[in-house]
């Protein structure tokens, strides 16, 4: 059961890297980029000659890996998923560079015996030559094996005034369907997420699915590209800021579509889903933009 006091107080792992030309086509190919190989706007996202940097990168720059799984925090690791996820780009990313990724625990929700508990985690990104801070990450986790500790003093961080929202009640104004290829949660853990929810069989139908899922972050970076693609113009560095409710897994080389709703200067909303199961697998989306 969760110590929340001992949890809290856990430091997580600050990491450094160095980036290069290579992972940051390799973070692409694991979101499908590149299926179409006549697709002259993606090509630039897997090409070093003419690279651009995809903002979500971000999500695996100083990445502390899958720390839940270490016993000293005591959490039912099988059981935990992605609730919720916002990212906020401060410089646009450079395709080489050291960076260093400093998270930290910063909330902790009990919501019940049999309903889980939310850990609430922020990291930091920065680029270690230049000293500028690059992006944020804030991260919501749902354990559901965990709930029933209490939750002394444990309280949820403030939110975003454009955090995950309801998307407007009206048709979209615009969709765009989004690969993923058969591997793609395959080539997406080699980007640093190797948890065996998404490689291994066995450990998938322990956590209650039928085969390994794609990498919620992933799902988040496949929504990504298509923002950029269908609201920026192509343009990676327009992306500002962007963010949703986790609410299905999408499975290997299923089709995302991404439906987007306009509900200001620079922003908007969006939702995600699998058509072909009849179900969203990202809500509640909101992106700031410029065009």
């Amino acid at each position: 059961m969760i110590d929340p006091r001992r949890l809290l107080a856990e430091p997580l792992p600050v990491i450094e890297q160095r980036i290069g030309w290579r992972d940051c086509i390799l973070y692409a190919l694991g979101l499908g980029v590149g299926l179409d190989p006549m697709d002259e706007a993606d090509l630039a996202f897997v090409d070093e000659t003419r690279l651009k940097v995809q903002p979500t990168m971000a999500n695996v720059m100083g990445y502390p890996g899958f720390w839940m799984r270490e016993p000293r925090f005591g959490l039912d690791w099988v059981k935990t998923v992605h609730g919720e996820h916002a990212l906020r780009i401060h410089r646009p990313l450079p395709a080489e560079a050291t960076v260093r990724g400093t998270s930290r625990i910063v909330g902790l929700v009990d919501k019940g015996a049999d309903k889980g508990a939310l850990i609430y985690v922020e990291r930091e990104i920065v680029d270690v030559d230049r000293g500028e801070l690059l992006a944020t990450v804030r991260q919501t986790v749902f354990c559901r094996g965990d709930g029933g500790f209490g939750g002394a003093g444990a309280h949820p961080p403030p939110v975003e005034a454009t955090g995950p929202q309801a998307v407007p009640e009206r048709p979209a104004d615009d969709a765009v369907t989004l690969p993923t290829s058969a591997q793609s949660a395959l080539v997406y853990r080699l980007s640093g997420d190797y948890n065996p929810l998404h490689s291994d069989p066995a450990t998938a139908r322990a956590a209650g699915f039928p085969r390994p899922i794609l990498h919620g972050l992933a799902t988040f970076g496949v929504v990504g590209h298509g923002l950029v693609k269908r609201l920026c113009g192509g343009r990676p560095e327009g992306l500002q800021a962007m963010g949703g409710r986790f609410s299905s897994p999408v499975y290997p080389g299923e089709a995302v579509q991404l439906e987007l709703w306009r509900i200001g200067p620079g922003r908007a909303a969006f939702r995600a889903s699998v058509p072909a199961r009849g179900v969203v697998v990202m809500n509640n989306g909101f992106v700031e933009f410029t065009e």
